[in-house]
């Protein structure tokens, strides 16, 4: 019998926002999120004075709601509307 998948590995949709930030889907949620890191990483774009904030670039802000600054729990629940 086949192991069902979780759902946090399952591929998903990605809206074309978070594609031009992470690459063309479907990808599971883990990659997304380890792809959204490296792009966070790569531009320097966590707060040095408290790492858990994002400062979005134009790119981000289109996934963040217009936001330009979010932390990584608010983070999540944004990107989650870009998944299907």
């Amino acid at each position: 019998m086949a192991k069902k998948q979780s759902k946090f590995m399952q591929p998903m949709r990605l809206s074309e926002e978070l594609a031009a930030v992470v690459g063309k889907g479907p990808m599971p949620r883990t990659e997304v999120t380890k792809k959204l890191w490296a792009y966070i990483k790569k531009n320097k774009l966590q707060d040095p004075k408290n790492k858990r904030d994002i400062l979005a670039d134009s790119s981000l802000k289109a996934v963040f709601n217009n936001k330009a600054k979010v932390n990584m729990f608010e983070m999540t629940k944004l990107v989650n509307k870009h998944l299907s």
